[in-house]
């Protein structure tokens, strides 16, 4: 009778603990939420109607089921969270704390992906690969990294801290830690606050129509001018 009593009461501890565990958690990750986006007024509003919030908590689920063996319970959690947010998370991917998926719609993170902590993501991003890799196959990010609304990371390679990928970039490659990366396919334009390529920047994106355009109207003055 005392063993069972002893192993109630371990399994209660332990139950407990990873309870208060998750408490922290989903404490520190709507923290995340009040610190990044102005229009969340009370932690209460975030834990409610938050749909990013909800998919990282049902992954943080997933991810233990999935760990604990238990991979068709995890893909059913991850795909109820799927449907109810229109986010879709893959259970074994890794997310540290303090994630920030900001309004969510559409984002796809990969089997393999792996997220550092206090990273934020916007809509419409995709942490994919590309179809040519096995085993590793999407993105690492490390810690502070923000991801433009409809950015595509493609790919399994790392992508470093306190880096910032512009809106609707595609990122193919390697983007080292303090950068800021733009365009498609992306390229490096700022790093540890120094501009590093004056072609691309997040704000004055060249048009290739507008230039091709002028090349044209160039090149008919051009012979234009020959004629007469």
């Amino acid at each position: 009778m005392d063993n069972l009593e002893q192993k109630i009461t371990e399994k209660a501890t332990a139950a407990k603990s990873l309870f208060q565990r998750a408490l922290d958690i989903a404490r520190e990750d709507i923290a995340a939420y009040r610190r990044r986006d102005p229009a969340a007024t009370s932690d209460a509003e975030v834990a409610l109607l938050y749909s990013g919030f909800h998919a990282v908590m049902a992954h943080r689920v997933a991810n233990k089921l999935h760990k604990s063996g238990y991979r068709l319970s995890a893909r059913a959690v991850s795909q109820a969270a799927r449907f109810m947010t229109g986010i879709e998370i893959h259970p074994a991917a890794t997310i540290g704390k303090g994630l920030v998926i900001d309004h969510g719609s559409s984002v796809v993170i990969g089997e393999t992906a792996e997220i550092g902590d206090n990273c934020t993501i916007y809509q419409g991003v995709t942490l994919g690969g590309t179809g040519k890799d096995t085993g590793k196959r999407h993105p690492t990010l490390g810690d502070n990294v923000l991801v433009g609304a409809g950015a595509k990371v493609l790919g399994p390679f790392r992508v470093g801290s306190n880096v910032k990928i512009a809106a609707n970039a595609v990122v193919l490659k390697e983007i080292p830690d303090n950068c800021t990366a733009v365009g498609i396919p992306a390229r490096v334009v700022k790093c540890n606050d120094e501009r590093v390529c004056d072609e691309l920047d997040q704000i004055h994106i060249p048009d290739p129509i507008e230039k091709e355009l002028s090349r044209l109207e160039s090149r008919i003055a051009q012979l234009e001018e020959k004629q007469k």
